[in-house]
């Protein structure tokens, strides 16, 4: 039993203050925190793993937090990690090997448990999960989705009564959604208990038994997973969250190679150690329009985007910019990025310095009014790395709107995000067409792919080029 006793805490330099949480979660309950981006459910979810106060010194913290009877605050970590275990959103952050074998199996060779024992476990969890495909591999060259099933399986073998998973799925394509999906349904008849904190709402409605709605670091509502099913649109809306059903996608293909007044890609293959990611890609973007790139994660969505933006060079092929063939160089000149990991493109102490280094002579106006647009210009004085994993999103999205680049991609742009945030996002990039500036998006989100899109290239079909 989870047991959140009055507990308020307050970062020095971070948002997701709480405030006042009382919160009892039975064992083996699935436990859904929801609400908008910065409302406090990370800040929840490191009360119970101990993240809180074990690694945030500089916070306020007053209440107790108790996990199985052990008072979380006097538990040392070691201990506490036998009782709970965790999967980020981003599963690098939690990786210490190489190979995915030994990633399993370091969090039992950490503990001392017996060589016999962990074979015993790693087998255990290799059936239960499901995973002999991940087995013998460098984690180096995994999916993302594949990524994430295998910290999924280094916890398990960890064997705690607790999961902890913040934004699991950010990242994840459908199917590897409905494998996470099924983790969480193995886990549950287990009896464990399951806290997730997520923005992607639609794979839980049949697996939670109760969903806690915070607002403003308060908890605002308690819903049983029957109410909260009967939730409708508008309120949801009104909340802020995501869709509660699975979204389709139902726009136009994108148009063949060729054109001589947009961007055009012609039969572009990219390798590694001259294995393919992908081979003859080809497509047209006019200027003005907003072009979705979808497929499976591993497909080389991201690869195509570096490459477009001249950050990796080609095996052959050919991008043209109104007819003119175009090198890496040239291609980088006139494009800009948003990375699917932000913190890779963060570089000022602070987030008015961020959107400056987009363009040195922006004028200060346009400056004030995209942050305004996005909800950050009361940040304008904090260091971006102190920011929410939402907020330096939507900060690197502000930067590329600033920029004067022709092309604009974003990889994952609403990766993180609320409904309100993603809104935010898809109406900045309505905006910018009408500069006429040809936008690509590679995402899985395809409530947000529907809503700012004109044309999809699916990168999971083989393709031909057309005449």
């Amino acid at each position: 039993m989870i047991q959140i006793k009055d507990v308020s805490f307050e970062y020095e330099k971070a948002q997701g203050t709480l405030s006042h949480i009382n919160l009892e979660i039975r064992q083996g309950e699935c436990v859904l925190l929801c609400g908008e981006s910065g409302c406090g459910k990370t800040t929840v979810t490191k009360l119970i793993n101990g993240l809180i106060p074990h690694f945030e010194e500089d916070g306020t913290l007053s209440g107790e937090t108790t996990v199985n009877g052990k008072c979380v605050a006097e538990t040392e970590m070691y201990q506490l990690a036998e009782l709970v275990g965790s999967v980020f959103q981003n599963p690098k952050s939690q990786f210490f090997n190489i190979d995915s074998d030994s990633e399993i199996t370091f969090g039992l060779e950490n503990a001392g448990v017996a060589p016999q024992e962990i074979k015993k476990r790693f087998d255990a969890t290799v059936n239960a999960l499901k995973i002999q495909s991940l087995l013998g591999r460098n984690i180096f060259s995994m999916s993302g989705g594949e990524k994430q099933s295998l910290a999924f399986a280094s916890v398990y073998a960890m064997n705690p009564s607790v999961f902890v998973l913040d934004e699991p799925t950010a990242n994840l394509d459908a199917d590897a959604i409905e494998t996470l999906r099924q983790q969480i349904v193995q886990i549950k008849k287990e009896g464990r208990t399951v806290i997730i904190a997520e923005h992607r709402l639609y794979f839980l409605m049949d697996l939670i038994d109760r969903a806690i709605f915070l607002k403003n670091g308060k908890i605002e509502q308690i819903f049983t997973a029957e109410a909260f099913r009967r939730i409708s649109d508008k309120q949801r809306v009104e909340m802020g969250m995501r869709s509660l059903v699975c979204p389709k996608l139902e726009l136009k293909e994108a148009s063949p190679s060729g054109t001589a007044t947009g961007l055009s890609v012609e039969r572009l293959t990219c390798a590694f150690d001259k294995q393919p990611v992908f081979r003859d890609v080809s497509f047209s973007v006019e200027p003005g329009e907003v072009l979705g790139i979808i497929g499976h994660n591993g497909a080389g969505k991201t690869t195509l985007t570096r490459c477009l933006c001249g950050l990796f060079k080609e095996s052959r092929g050919t991008v043209r910019m109104k007819g003119k063939a175009l090198n890496a160089k040239q291609r980088n000149k006139l494009s800009f990025c948003v990375m699917q990991d932000v913190n890779h493109q963060l570089f000022s102490d602070s987030v008015w310095g961020e959107c400056e280094l987009a363009l040195w002579d922006c004028p200060e106006e346009r400056v004030r009014e995209i942050l305004e647009a996005f909800d950050l210009l009361d940040f304008k004085d904090r260091h971006p790395m102190a920011l929410s994993g939402g907020q330096k999103q939507r900060l690197a999205v502000a930067t590329a709107l600033l920029s004067d680049k022709q092309l604009l991609v974003f990889d994952e742009p609403t990766s993180g995000l609320d409904y309100h945030r993603m809104r935010e996002v898809s109406h900045m990039i309505q905006k910018i067409k009408e500069e006429k500036r040809i936008i690509i998006i590679v995402s899985h989100d395809f409530e947000f792919l529907s809503q700012v899109c004109d044309s999809i290239f699916d990168m999971r079909e083989p393709r031909t080029e057309r005449s």
